[in-house]
């Protein structure tokens, strides 16, 4: 299927025990194929090509397309979009995430992805604010350039997250593209994952 999309074509051959092959140009795309294709077969074998798997990669694509980065980068901490991959205003948020770990309905993830070298202190006071204005439980900031010192302990000064029957959560995490290549997850309570 040369313009696969949400992955339909590709799932339904999958579904037939057939050979496939999905091609589509935008990082969003793809990812939103992967993530299907791993939930309905869990121990499916299927190689990506073109979507960053190095440090290289991923700074090759920020510096040709911010937004395609930015969606590509929401797919890492399993991330939706914000506003439907519209590009424009995101008012600091690039994707979110929903999560239950009680009985009182979803609850909210800001993510706010930067892909330049210049990234500081004010750059996580701007998404602790927006975490309060938009009553979300938790905010991550997903960086390619490493955070500086002032960026952590001002991360930390936003506390944490109570989650009623699991425990303490940063409220502000900072995750940098290499630690999120090397395996490392944003933390955060979610029934369905199993805690």
């Amino acid at each position: 299927d040369p313009f696969c999309g949400c992955g339909t074509a590709v799932h339904a051959a999958q579904s037939l025990k057939r050979e496939w092959i999905g091609i589509d140009i935008t990082h969003l795309a793809i990812s939103l194929i992967e993530k299907r294709m791993r939930d309905a077969f869990p121990n499916i074998n299927f190689e990506v090509y073109g979507t960053p798997t190095d440090y290289d990669g991923a700074r090759n694509l920020a510096e040709r397309d911010k937004y395609q980065f930015q969606w590509w980068a929401c797919s890492l901490v399993n991330a939706q979009p914000f506003q439907g991959k519209k590009k424009g205003s995101d008012g600091g948020i690039d994707g979110l995430i929903f999560f239950q770990d009680d009985n009182s309905g979803a609850k909210k993830i800001i993510v706010s992805v930067k892909g330049g070298d210049n990234v500081g202190v004010s750059m996580v006071k701007d998404l602790i604010t927006t975490v309060e204005n938009e009553k979300a439980e938790i905010g991550l900031f997903v960086t390619l350039a490493e955070p500086t010192k002032p960026m952590l302990v001002q991360a930390t000064t936003a506390g944490f997250y109570q989650s009623p029957h699991m425990g303490e959560f940063p409220k502000i995490q900072i995750l940098t593209i290499a630690e999120l290549f090397s395996g490392k997850k944003p933390l955060y309570p979610d029934l369905s994952r199993g805690g």
